[in-house]
Protein backbone atom coordinates (compact mmCIF):
# COMPACT_ATOMS: atom_id res chain seq x y z
CA UNK A 1 0.00 0.00 0.00
CA UNK A 2 1.30 3.44 -0.89
CA UNK A 3 2.21 5.88 1.87
CA UNK A 4 -0.30 8.42 0.60
CA UNK A 5 -3.12 5.87 0.82
CA UNK A 6 -2.23 5.16 4.43
CA UNK A 7 -2.26 8.86 5.25
CA UNK A 8 -5.64 9.34 3.56
CA UNK A 9 -7.09 6.41 5.51
CA UNK A 10 -5.76 7.87 8.76
CA UNK A 11 -7.24 11.24 7.82
CA UNK A 12 -10.64 9.67 7.18
CA UNK A 13 -10.52 7.68 10.42
CA UNK A 14 -9.63 10.81 12.40
CA UNK A 15 -12.53 12.71 10.85
CA UNK A 16 -14.86 9.81 11.67
CA UNK A 17 -13.72 9.76 15.30
CA UNK A 18 -14.21 13.53 15.45
CA UNK A 19 -17.80 13.12 14.25
CA UNK A 20 -18.50 10.71 17.11
CA UNK A 21 -16.75 12.73 19.82
CA UNK A 22 -17.31 16.32 18.68
CA UNK A 23 -13.71 17.24 19.45
CA UNK A 24 -12.90 19.90 16.89
CA UNK A 25 -9.18 19.57 17.57
CA UNK A 26 -9.21 16.15 15.88
CA UNK A 27 -10.10 17.93 12.64
CA UNK A 28 -6.96 20.02 13.06
CA UNK A 29 -4.91 16.83 13.41
CA UNK A 30 -6.66 15.46 10.30
CA UNK A 31 -5.44 18.53 8.42
CA UNK A 32 -1.89 17.56 9.41
CA UNK A 33 -2.46 14.03 8.15
CA UNK A 34 -3.86 15.34 4.87
CA UNK A 35 -0.75 17.50 4.51
CA UNK A 36 1.38 14.39 5.05
CA UNK A 37 -0.63 12.60 2.34
CA UNK A 38 0.09 15.45 -0.05
CA UNK A 39 3.77 15.26 0.88
CA UNK A 40 3.66 11.51 0.10
CA UNK A 41 2.12 12.28 -3.29
CA UNK A 42 5.00 14.69 -3.88
CA UNK A 43 7.46 11.88 -3.22
CA UNK A 44 8.72 12.91 0.21
CA UNK A 45 10.34 10.32 2.45
CA UNK A 46 8.52 8.79 5.42
CA UNK A 47 10.49 10.95 7.84
CA UNK A 48 9.51 14.12 5.99
CA UNK A 49 5.87 12.96 5.91
CA UNK A 50 5.86 12.45 9.68
CA UNK A 51 7.46 15.85 10.25
CA UNK A 52 4.91 17.52 7.94
CA UNK A 53 2.02 15.79 9.74
CA UNK A 54 3.37 16.80 13.16
CA UNK A 55 4.12 20.41 12.21
CA UNK A 56 0.92 21.13 10.29
CA UNK A 57 -1.27 19.30 12.80
CA UNK A 58 0.34 21.01 15.78
CA UNK A 59 0.23 24.41 14.12
CA UNK A 60 -3.46 23.91 13.32
CA UNK A 61 -4.27 22.93 16.91
CA UNK A 62 -2.33 25.89 18.35
CA UNK A 63 -3.87 28.25 15.79
CA UNK A 64 -7.39 27.10 16.58
CA UNK A 65 -6.71 27.36 20.32
CA UNK A 66 -5.52 30.95 19.93
CA UNK A 67 -8.52 31.86 17.78
CA UNK A 68 -10.93 30.40 20.34
CA UNK A 69 -9.11 32.12 23.20
CA UNK A 70 -9.25 35.51 21.48
CA UNK A 71 -12.96 35.26 20.68
CA UNK A 72 -15.49 36.49 23.20
CA UNK A 73 -17.03 33.74 25.29
CA UNK A 74 -20.37 32.24 24.46
CA UNK A 75 -23.37 33.78 26.09
CA UNK A 76 -24.16 32.35 29.48
CA UNK A 77 -26.97 29.82 29.60
CA UNK A 78 -28.48 32.02 32.30
CA UNK A 79 -29.01 34.76 29.70
CA UNK A 80 -30.74 32.63 27.06
CA UNK A 81 -34.44 33.19 26.57
CA UNK A 82 -34.91 29.57 25.49
CA UNK A 83 -33.71 28.45 28.94
CA UNK A 84 -35.29 31.13 31.13
CA UNK A 85 -38.48 32.83 29.97
CA UNK A 86 -37.85 35.78 32.32
CA UNK A 87 -35.10 37.05 30.00
CA UNK A 88 -36.31 40.06 28.06
CA UNK A 89 -39.22 40.88 30.38
CA UNK A 90 -39.67 44.50 31.43
CA UNK A 91 -39.61 45.69 35.03
CA UNK A 92 -40.45 49.07 36.51
CA UNK A 93 -37.97 50.03 39.25
CA UNK A 94 -39.07 52.99 41.33
CA UNK A 95 -36.22 53.12 43.84
CA UNK A 96 -32.70 51.67 44.19
CA UNK A 97 -31.17 50.78 47.55
CA UNK A 98 -27.84 52.22 48.69
CA UNK A 99 -26.11 48.88 48.03
CA UNK A 100 -27.06 48.98 44.33
CA UNK A 101 -29.95 46.54 44.55
CA UNK A 102 -33.68 47.03 44.23
CA UNK A 103 -36.66 44.99 45.27
CA UNK A 104 -39.54 44.54 42.85
CA UNK A 105 -42.70 42.48 42.80
CA UNK A 106 -42.45 40.24 39.75
CA UNK A 107 -44.54 37.16 38.95
CA UNK A 108 -46.24 37.35 42.33
CA UNK A 109 -43.06 37.33 44.40
CA UNK A 110 -40.46 39.77 45.70
CA UNK A 111 -37.25 39.70 43.63
CA UNK A 112 -33.89 41.32 44.24
CA UNK A 113 -32.69 43.20 41.18
CA UNK A 114 -29.10 44.11 40.33
CA UNK A 115 -27.66 45.85 37.32
CA UNK A 116 -24.41 45.59 35.44
CA UNK A 117 -21.45 47.22 37.22
CA UNK A 118 -20.74 50.79 36.21
CA UNK A 119 -24.34 51.76 35.42
CA UNK A 120 -26.08 54.52 37.34
CA UNK A 121 -28.93 53.40 39.58
CA UNK A 122 -31.79 55.51 38.26
CA UNK A 123 -35.52 54.75 38.50
CA UNK A 124 -37.28 53.68 35.32
CA UNK A 125 -37.91 50.75 33.01
CA UNK A 126 -35.42 47.90 32.91
CA UNK A 127 -35.17 44.71 30.88
CA UNK A 128 -34.18 41.39 32.51
CA UNK A 129 -30.86 40.33 30.94
CA UNK A 130 -29.84 37.38 33.07
CA UNK A 131 -30.73 35.37 36.14
CA UNK A 132 -27.81 35.37 38.60
CA UNK A 133 -28.60 32.97 41.41
CA UNK A 134 -31.91 34.25 42.75
CA UNK A 135 -31.37 37.80 41.50
CA UNK A 136 -32.43 39.41 38.26
CA UNK A 137 -29.67 41.22 36.36
CA UNK A 138 -31.22 44.09 34.43
CA UNK A 139 -30.28 46.59 31.73
CA UNK A 140 -31.81 50.07 31.40
CA UNK A 141 -34.34 50.35 28.57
Amino acid sequence: MADSTLWWLLTGATVAVELFTGTFYLLMLAIGMAAAALAAHAGASTTVQLVVAALVGSASVVGWYLIKKRRAGDASVRSMRSVNLDIGELLQIDEWNADGTATVKYRGAQWTVIQRPGNAATPGSYRVAELVGNRLLVDKV
